[in-house]
């Protein structure tokens, strides 16, 4: 223990701290891939049906939608952050915490997995859709025995790349007020000059990651090898 105080003279005097901000953190990122994968999953596979060649080809759609995409992924978080203050506060009443984080991370993830989900359908076999076509299945039929079925893995590797990035954004959420890991690290690692305490949080965040990569990884075999 007294190697421990030594070590890391502040942040063994706060784990309880570092509970909460983990709490938060897994909080706001398993809120935010509920909400932002499910409409990310819809958008998605809405691209790949109306683009040139796909089910349901309808280029003025595409195009609204594929613009939709490239805008809201080329904005910064910080600065959608910044934008969605109003809408934050309509919805959840208020624009800091890790609740009000939510909706930004939302709204940012939604065109990220949207288009890891259409480059991941994409890349399927079109012979397949063509034979499915050829049987006389429908669009809903197809999206859930083609789509869905064979593509499952590339949508689990996407979901598990999806998390890492909402993760990292829950970390720089939590520098303007949205709490969790990020926002210990900050307000009390960066500006109070306690490294320790810092580098405590960066190391949970790494390991909340590896644990949903591991997972991710562990789901891609299993359903490979079925």
């Amino acid at each position: 223990m007294s190697f421990l105080e030594q070590l890391l003279p502040n942040a063994h005097q706060i784990p309880e701290r570092f509970m909460e901000a983990t709490l938060e953190t897994l909080y706001m990122t398993l809120i935010t891939c509920l909400i932002g994968f499910g409409l990310g999953l819809a958008l998605g596979i809405w691209l790949v049906l109306t683009m040139p060649g796909g089910l349901k080809e309808n280029r003025s759609v595409y195009s609204f939608l594929d613009k939709f995409v490239n805008i809201f992924r080329s904005i910064p978080f910080v600065i959608l952050m910044a934008l969605l203050v109003g809408l934050t506060r309509l919805i959840v009443g208020t624009s800091i915490g890790t609740t009000a984080a939510i909706v930004p991370l939302v709204i940012s993830t939604i065109p990220f997995y949207a288009r890891q989900i259409q480059n991941t359908l994409v890349e399927l076999d079109p012979g397949m859709i063509e034979a499915a076509r050829s049987m006389g299945l429908g669009t809903r039929e197809i999206i859930s025995r083609v789509y869905m079925r064979e593509g499952l893995p590339g949508i689990i590797r996407a979901s598990s790349l999806s998390i890492i990035t909402v993760i990292s954004l829950t970390a720089m959420a939590g520098t303007v007020g949205g709490g969790g890991l990020g926002n210990l690290a900050i307000t009390l690692g960066y500006n109070r000059f306690q490294t320790d305490v810092t580098l405590i949080a960066t190391l949970i965040i790494l390991i909340i990651v590896f644990i949903f990569q591991w997972i991710g990884d562990l789901l891609v075999k299993r359903i490979d090898h079925s």
